[in-house]
């Protein structure tokens, strides 16, 4: 009767150590319910801050197919755009515990954990988004704004677009930074913005992008900052009567891994998902340069106040400080900045 007994427990051990197994062959759920032809080993789970009418969900849900169909079923890539999962912060944080597998972070988050993409944010480091492609797609200068990423457990797959970002708000039309004096403006949880709102004259307070249109609707917030595709696609006109077109950054929004995800995915798929990013993060930059003019005189249907024309040397002067506190605080500011703008210069 103990033999038996002992036979027993050594066939359950063993049925439990093939399932630890199992389980750590991969940091998600392997999950077929969704799959007819039981062919799914990997679902992958990934958020963003994003609705789901944004240009870069659309441009998510093509990159989920695309490597679904490439991988012959495989993978699954689960989209929760709209902060479902948390806010940006939260989500970064939970790639860094291998909580979550992926997400859109954008650069001011990521600099977190790489100090050097914040110097994408330096106010008026250029003047269109076509001059931040050409650092972005240098691999030299990519190298270095990610170069640190992996010490918090995480790889960058692409750089993604947010782009230029303009100021809006429900009190005044905006053309020089004096009109900015007494605003409060909702701002990413992004060091860089918060010193250029400062920088302005106007105060910056971190805030969740899924509640900012509640606020600005309850005057929490007299505006905000954003590019023209957020602003568009989050009804910002509805809340915020004046937009000022300043360009004043540019921002990146990346497609970042946890390599806890990461590195359990066999090279095959790594690969695919690589080359996915790469080539849907190009489709997605210029879907946003291509309704931007679009999506911008919708905007000003629906009545939105647009100032085309603001008086940017002033903005320009106003936030040179940014640039010596930065520089300031890294010293490493002074060479990457100038090897930025020499490959803009290459460009033209």
């Amino acid at each position: 009767m103990k033999s038996k007994f002992l036979g027993r427990a050594a066939v359950l051990m063993m049925v439990i150590a093939m399932l630890l197994s199992m389980t750590a062959c991969s940091t998600f759920n392997p999950d077929s319910g969704n799959d007819d032809t039981g062919k799914v080993e990997y679902v992958i789970r990934l958020g963003h801050s994003d609705t789901a009418d944004n240009l870069v969900n659309v441009s998510l849900q093509n990159y989920a197919d695309w490597v679904n169909e490439q991988t012959g079923g495989r993978v699954i890539v689960r989209l929760y755009p709209n902060e479902e999962l948390g806010d940006n912060t939260e989500m970064a944080q939970q790639l860094v515990t291998g909580e979550l597998d992926a997400m859109m972070m954008p650069q001011g988050v990521e600099a977190t954990y790489a100090p050097k993409i914040a110097t994408l944010g330096l106010p008026f480091l250029f003047s269109s988004s076509e001059q931040a492609w050409a650092v972005t797609d240098n691999e030299e200068i990519a190298g270095k704004l990610t170069e640190e990423l992996s010490n918090y457990n995480l790889i960058q797959l692409a750089f993604w677009e947010n782009g230029m970002r303009q100021l809006t708000n429900n009190v005044k039309e905006i053309n020089t930074p004096a009109d900015m004096a007494g605003m409060n403006f909702r701002i990413p949880d992004d060091d860089m913005t918060a010193s250029i709102i400062k920088e302005l004259g106007a105060k910056a307070t971190k805030f969740a992008w899924s509640k900012t249109y509640d606020a600005l609707k309850q005057g929490t917030f007299d505006g905000q900052e954003n590019p023209v595709a957020n602003i568009y696609a989050n009804n910002i006109q509805e809340v915020n009567k004046y937009m000022t077109i300043t360009n004043h950054k540019y921002e990146s929004k990346n497609l970042v891994f946890s390599l806890t995800t990461w590195k359990k995915l066999p090279k095959d798929i790594q690969d695919v998902l690589l080359e996915g990013a790469k080539t849907f993060g190009k489709e997605h930059r210029e879907a946003v340069a291509a309704h931007e003019s679009e999506q911008l005189e919708k905007l000003k249907a629906a009545g939105m106040v647009v100032n085309e024309n603001p008086d940017i040397a002033a903005f320009k002067k106003a936030t040179t400080n940014v640039y010596t506190q930065f520089e300031l605080q890294n010293e490493w500011t002074a060479d990457l900045v100038a090897l930025i703008r020499e490959a803009v210069a290459q460009m033209q």
